[in-house]
C-alpha cells in the first residue's frame, strides 16, 4: 500500500507491505449435486473467523490504521517479546503520523529481535523523514547487513545518500537495488514483508530521475532507463551532453528511443521561426 503522508516538498510515499496467509475459498455445489442431497440437506458450514493477528493485517491493507492500532496494542499486551507485532504496531503509529510513538515500537522490535532487518529499515524511514540522514543511512546499513538480498532497503538507502547529497554513494545503492529486483522503484509490483519505504525527494529532482536513469541503463533497462531520462528533462536536466559519453549509458545509447530523447526539442525553434 502506498500513503502520501510527509509535509516535505515535492510529496512521499510510505510504503507498507504485508504478508496474510492464505486461506482456501469454500467451494459451491452444482445444480446437480443439489438435486440429489436436497433429502438430506448438510448443515451450513460456519464462516471462518479471522484471527486478531490476520484481522489487523487486513485493517492495515484497509488504511483502517485506528483499528490496526487497537489490535496490535492487545497483540503487544498478550504477546510482549513478539518482535513482529511490536514492529507491525510501529506500522500503524507511522501510518497517522504519530512518529514518536512509531520509533518506539520499532526500537523495542529491534530490542527483542536483534536480527529483525524490517525493524531496522523501518527505524531508518523515520529518521529519513526527519532529514536526519547520517542515522537514516546507518538504520538502513544494518538491515542490509542483517538481509542483503532485499532490493527495497538498497532503494531506501540511495533516497537517504541522495538527501544528503552523496550522490556517488546514493547511485551505487540504486544500482544494486535495480539488480536485486528491476522493479523495485516501481510501486504497482511491490513485494510482500513488514516494510516501510518512503519514496520521497526534497531537492533536485531533475539530478535524481537523472540518478534512476543510469541505473536502469547499466542494467540494460530501456523502457526503464528512457521513462527516467524522460523525468529528467522535464525537470530541467540541462547535461544531457555527458550522456554519449558516460559508460553507464553504453549499453542502451544506441536505442532508438534513447535517442529521441536526448534529441533537442525543435518544434519551438520552428513556431519562432
Amino acid at each position: 500500500m502506498i500513503k502520501n503522508h510527509l509535509a516535505i516538498p515535492f510529496g512521499s510515499f510510505l510504503l507498507v507491505f504485508l504478508l496474510l496467509p492464505a486461506r482456501a475459498s469454500s467451494t459451491v455445489d452444482n445444480p446437480s449435486q443439489q438435486q440429489t442431497t436436497a433429502s438430506t440437506p448438510e448443515p451450513a458450514t460456519q464462516k471462518e473467523q479471522l484471527s486478531d493477528e490476520d484481522m489487523a493485517r487486513l485493517y492495515l491493507i484497509r488504511k483502517q490504521y485506528r483499528e490496526a492500532q487497537d489490535l496490535f496494542h492487545k497483540l503487544t499486551v498478550e504477546q510482549p517479546k513478539n518482535a513482529v507485532y511490536w514492529n507491525e504496531l510501529g506500522i500503524s503509529f507511522h501510518n497517522q503520523m504519530d512518529l514518536n510513538s512509531a520509533l518506539k515500537c520499532y526500537r523495542k522490535s529491534a530490542k527483542l529481535d536483534s536480527h529483525y532487518a524490517d525493524a531496522q529499515n523501518n527505524e531508518g524511514t523515520i529518521y529519513y523523514e526527519r532529514q536526519k540522514y547520517a542515522k537514516a543511512i546507518r538504520a538502513y546499513k544494518k538491515a542490509i547487513g542483517l538481509r542483503a538480498d532485499y532490493a527495497g532497503f538498497y532503494m531506501n538507502l540511495g533516497y537517504a545518500y541522495f538527501g544528503r547529497k552523496d550522490y556517488e554513494d546514493s547511485i551505487t545503492a540504486f544500482r544494486k537495488a535495480v539488480q536485486l529486483d528491476p522493479d523495485t522503484f516501481d510501486p504497482a509490483k511491490s513485494r510482500s514483508g513488514t516494510i516501510v519505504q518512503d519514496r520521497s525527494v526534497s531537492t533536485d529532482r531533475a539530478r535524481f530521475y537523472f540518478l534512476l536513469a543510469k541505473s536502469f541503463a547499466e542494467s540494460g533497462n530501456v523502457e526503464r532507463c528512457v521513462i527516467y531520462l524522460k523525468k529528467a528533462r522535464d525537470e530541467g536536466y540541462k547535461d544531457f551532453n555527458a550522456v554519449k559519453s558516460d559508460p553507464s549509458f553504453a549499453k542502451v545509447i544506441k536505442d532508438p528511443a534513447v535517442q529521441d530523447v536526448l534529441t533537442p526539442d525543435k518544434t519551438a525553434d520552428s513556431v519562432q521561426q
